[in-house]
């Protein structure tokens, strides 16, 4: 099971009331909700393996250097410090109150034993696209609010499931290829590729991505299914006998540096070098008990460890 860390806990700051506080008085429901995702996801998937993956670079150079707007929307602070290797980079708009808790996660998932991985210039989507990739024994599900990660979904060599929760938890889509196909209407044997060919046509305001022009979802899916992969869409337009409308024609056609980038800016890698934190396996106990039982106390989330704890199947648990 690969998590989607940010997009999850995000997701636990806003579900939940930041009147949930610790004994000193800090904000602590974006820890309490992701805590709880964590317990709740393990006693309904059963995983045996489990990586909370996390976005060491929110907005990579590779991709804002072929598509300035990437993501331009929601930096708070350009040139906001710099990563471990020294490089500028930009600081996302984040609630002040969650910001902090970030670290109280981490601190937690440490002292349980929950294992973590990062890539640097790399965000988490690439981190699960490149561990979804090499896995070759085991099925993989990838917990994400986030559809642009509904392009990893695969039947070979392991079935790869998107669990999105975009609605919550109680709501989540179980998506493979079927219904990634079925769903936004993209050919069923390239279904993850198809949807993110469609993405990069239709575009994505929420990610600064322009799109084509006088392209939508519906249409995007259409002329994917239709030519059956974005090159062989461009090489119709290109071809002036082809059968591709006029409008779609000149669009495509004003797009090709567009499109160009898009590839590399949409799809997700595969071959990250990620930063693991440990074993994926998950914990028969925890990691650092007394690290553990301190932030319980400082922070006051005894209830949702007890329920991480039980769903784990840990000794003190019973």
């Amino acid at each position: 099971m690969l998590l989607d860390g940010a997009s999850l806990w995000f997701r636990s700051f806003f579900a939940l009331p930041e009147k949930m506080t610790s004994p000193d008085g800090r904000p602590v429901n974006a820890v309490r909700g992701f805590v709880d995702t964590i317990a709740n996801l393990v006693v309904r998937e059963r995983p045996s393996r489990l990586v909370v993956c996390l976005d060491l670079d929110w907005r990579p150079e590779f991709r804002t250097d072929l598509i300035p707007t990437y993501k331009a929307h929601r930096v708070a602070v350009p040139d906001g410090g710099t990563d471990i290797e020294g490089r500028d980079v930009d600081v996302e708009e984040v609630p002040d109150t969650l910001t902090p808790q970030v670290d109280m996660i981490m601190a937690v998932l440490a002292a349980a034993g929950i294992a973590t991985s990062g890539a640097i210039g790399c965000e988490a989507d690439d981190v699960i696209g490149t561990l979804a990739y090499d896995e070759a024994n085991d099925p993989v599900i990838v917990v994400s609010g986030d559809r642009d990660l509904l392009q990893v979904v695969a039947d070979d060599p392991v079935p790869v499931r998107v669990l999105y929760v975009g609605r919550g938890l109680a709501k989540a889509e179980m998506m493979g290829p079927v219904e990634v196909a079925e769903k936004y209407g993209v050919p069923v044997e390239r279904a993850g590729i198809g949807y993110a060919e469609m993405s990069m046509l239709r575009g994505d305001p929420s990610d600064g991505l322009p799109g084509v022009a006088g392209i939508g979802e519906k249409t995007a899916a259409k002329l994917i299914t239709e030519y059956g992969s974005l090159d062989a869409l461009e090489a119709a337009a290109a071809d002036p006998s082809s059968s591709v409308p006029t409008r779609s024609r000149k669009s495509l056609l004003a797009s090709v540096d567009y499109l160009q980038a898009a590839r590399i800016v949409v799809s997700v890698r595969t071959d990250a070098e990620t930063i693991d934190s440990g074993p994926d396996v998950l914990p028969a106990e925890p990691a650092d008990p007394a690290a553990l039982a301190e932030l319980v106390e400082e922070l006051g989330i005894g209830a949702s460890v007890g329920r991480l704890a039980k769903a784990l199947g840990w000794p003190q648990a019973g």
